[in-house]
C-alpha cells in the first residue's frame, strides 16, 4: 500500500494568521478580516496555481485598501508554516523504517511552495514524490489530482491510504477510489496504521 500524506496542519502546522499579526491587535481581530475579505477562498486560488500578481489585483479589485497588505502575506508566509506536528514526522519515519514509499499530496501555491522544502529541508527525503497542487493547475478534492498521483506513483487508487485534516479532502480522495484517513491527531493515525498492517 502506498501511504501519502497531506502536508499543511498534517506534518506542518500552518498559521496564517502569524503572516498578519504585525498588523492586527490580535487572532480574532485577523480572524474577522480574513471573513471580511474571504481569505481563505482567496488563498484556494493560488493553491489553484493563481500567480502573487494575480492574487493582488484580485484583492485589489474588491478591497483595494488592503491590497499592501496581502501582497505582503507572501513574503511573510514563511512565518505561517514555522511548525511541525512532530508525532505525525515520527509516523512518516516509522513508515519509511517499515519500507514503505510514502508521497504527499499538497494544495499549496506555486510561489510560497519553495518555503515549505527552504523550512523543513527533510520534506525532499522523505517522499518519493510530492505534487504540489498550484504546479498541476488542480487542486483537492478534485478527482483529477487524486488520479495524477496515481499515475506519478505507479498506484492504483485502491492501493493508496490518504491521510488528511480536511474532511472534503479525505471524502474527494473517496470518491477516486482510495482508502482514506480524516487526520486529528498523531495518535488516532498511528491506531488507524496498525489496524490497516502499515505499521
Amino acid at each position: 500500500m502506498t501511504p501519502v500524506f497531506d502536508l499543511g496542519n498534517v506534518l506542518i502546522r500552518w498559521e496564517p494568521q502569524a503572516a498578519f499579526r504585525h498588523a492586527f491587535a490580535d487572532d480574532a481581530e485577523i480572524d474577522a478580516f480574513f471573513a471580511r475579505i474571504g481569505f481563505y477562498d482567496w488563498n484556494y486560488e493560488q493553491d489553484r496555481g493563481r500567480s502573487r500578481a494575480e492574487a493582488v489585483a484580485a484583492i485589489a479589485a474588491l478591497h483595494p485598501q488592503h491590497a499592501d497588505l496581502m501582497d505582503g502575506f507572501f513574503d511573510r508566509f514563511h512565518l505561517t508554516i514555522r511548525d511541525k506536528i512532530v508525532g505525525s514526522w515520527q509516523l512518516l519515519a516509522d513508515l519509511r523504517a517499515r519500507g514503505h514509499a510514502p508521497w504527499a499530496l499538497t494544495n499549496w501555491g506555486p510561489e510560497t511552495w519553495p518555503e515549505a522544502p527552504r523550512l523543513h529541508p527533510e520534506l525532499m527525503d522523505m517522499f518519493e514524490g510530492i505534487v504540489v497542487s498550484g504546479h498541476e493547475g488542480m487542486v483537492k478534492p478534485d478527482c483529477a489530482i487524486f488520479d495524477l498521483l496515481c499515475d506519478r506513483a505507479g498506484a492504483t487508487a485502491e492501493r493508496c491510504f490518504f491521510i488528511d485534516d480536511s474532511a472534503a479532502n479525505v471524502e474527494g480522495a473517496r470518491a477516486a477510489g482510495w482508502q482514506a484517513h480524516h487526520f486529528t491527531g498523531a495518535d488516532d493515525l498511528r491506531a488507524n496504521l496498525r489496524e490497516r498492517g502499515l505499521l
